[in-house]
């Protein structure tokens, strides 16, 4: 293990911020009873009223005709009976109670600092002999070129490989291994860096992950640094070492997620890189409304038997504090050796308005045809000739059955010294119990409680 040390006490400035947190909670807590007690009615008429227009304004999104036009009517209705309220005090209330709800949290984050973080698993190792960086210009936006990263390496001693139009990844990957590279490293997107990451995986050598595509999930999860990218260079150099797993859907690996059903069919839509959204916003009519067939997907739960299908189906490589039905969430571990399985299923009569209002609000896991599992092999078969599927955000069409499979501590990847090392989840408490606790020990001069092993493979 490195970094074994014990936490130092929290700083003046931690307690502080732990302190305001809880008043600021406190405060939301107060707010919200008060304005309960003093405009009961008002209140609930303002909450049913706004409930009402975000579920008619989704029903007029994945509505067609006539229906789309009642619905979107309703909302405008719903949306004009809260500014008529005699009294706009309570729905006022309940924007100081979502702000003091938020500052909260903000002030919580920096009151907890990296005290929840996990011990830092791995090797102290010496500089790559020969360290060969594969850049992709066209990821991120022009990432790579904006950062310098092909003379930033060379200024390392690392050998850069610029890819062009036509080039086959892999095969420069293993171009790099057979001269000799015994440290390779990826300045792309996820789903260059699965592959790449693979190539080292099959050669038995060190991976480098530097996040030069759009949103590196992966880099996030392993605790670097996505603001500057030139920073995960230092990975080259003397550098920590540790194991992480991999994933697999048939023969092909990935670093995040896989997702099939209603999100893989808006992925495969053209245009749906360049404008998410829109494109989503698009498709949802035919692919949750009322008329929509759910996808034909077949799978097994543990000890639930054959399952009658679901309209998303997530796998992930490790297990992700899921907020949206997109499939990015942050893990806390990449190294449990367990796929994370996902489903969602939606009557499309009743479910839709609150499917929404989860999805906005940030708690998928909160909706009712949320289901959740682990386990190092799953399944998904269809009476399709090829079921669409994302993997690492890549459209793909596969043939059926889909076997996903964990490759447990596959991967040998280096970071570098002083990187952040923690992935998001890692540094967040689970419940609000968790958190109260965590701010109480900071305000005491105590730093907040670091769940051991054991408590995170329970999680």
């Amino acid at each position: 293990m490195a970094d074994n040390e014990e936490s130092p006490r929290p700083s003046v400035t931690r307690r502080v911020c732990a302190a305001l947190a809880l008043v600021a909670a406190l405060a939301a807590l107060g707010t919200a009873i008060g304005a309960l007690a003093r405009h009961p009615v008002q209140l609930v008429i303002a909450v049913v009223l706004v409930l009402i227009a975000v579920g008619a304004a989704w029903a007029a999104l994945v509505g067609r005709g006539a229906r789309r036009v009642f619905a979107g009517v309703l909302a405008l209705v719903a949306l004009a009976g809260i500014l008529l309220l005699p009294d706009l005090r309570a729905f006022l209330l309940m924007i100081v109670v979502i702000a003091l709800c938020a500052a909260s949290g903000a002030l919580a984050r920096i009151a907890f600092a990296h005290d929840l973080a996990p011990d830092r698993a791995g090797v102290r190792v010496p500089p790559a002999r020969r360290g060969v960086l594969l850049i992709n210009t066209r990821s991120g936006g022009g990432k790579a070129a904006r950062f310098r990263l092909e003379s930033r390496a060379r200024s390392r001693g690392v050998v850069p490989m610029v890819l062009t139009p036509g080039d086959d990844l892999r095969a420069l990957a293993e171009q790099a291994v057979a001269a000799g590279a015994d440290v390779l490293g990826m300045a792309g997107g996820d789903g260059s860096q699965a592959l790449v990451a693979d190539v080292a995986r099959r050669h038995g050598i060190p991976f480098v992950c530097v996040p030069a595509g759009t949103r590196n999930h992966f880099a996030l999860d392993l605790g670097l640094d996505r603001d500057y990218v030139p920073a995960a260079l230092d990975a080259f150099g003397t550098a920590y070492e540790r194991r992480v797993d991999l994933a697999t859907v048939d023969d092909r690996v990935f670093v995040n997620n896989a997702s099939l059903g209603v999100y893989a069919t808006v992925v495969q839509s053209p245009g749906y890189r360049d404008a998410k959204v829109a494109t989503i916003a698009q498709r949802l009519p035919e692919l949750l409304g009322p008329e929509a067939v759910r996808p034909d997907l077949r799978f097994s739960r543990p000890g639930r038997g054959e399952q009658p299908g679901a309209d998303v189906v997530l796998v992930s490589n490790g297990v992700y504090r899921l907020d949206h039905i997109n499939g990015f969430g942050t893990r806390e571990r990449l190294d449990a050796g367990r796929l994370g399985i996902v489903t969602v299923t939606v009557d499309r009569a009743r479910d839709v308005p609150a499917l929404v209002s989860a999805e906005l609000a940030g708690r998928l896991h909160e909706f009712h045809g949320y289901r959740a599992w682990t386990g190092t092999e799953f399944v998904v078969d269809s009476g399709q000739a090829l079921v669409e599927i994302g993997v690492d955000g890549e459209a793909l069409r596969l043939p059926p059955p889909l076997r996903f499979r964990i490759l447990s501590g596959a991967l040998r990847v280096r970071v570098p010294l002083d990187a952040p090392g923690a992935a998001p989840a890692a540094l967040v408490p689970h419940g609000v119990f968790g958190a109260v606790s965590a701010l109480f020990l900071v305000l005491t001069g105590r730093p907040a409680h670091r769940p051991n092993q054991e408590e995170h493979q329970a999680g």
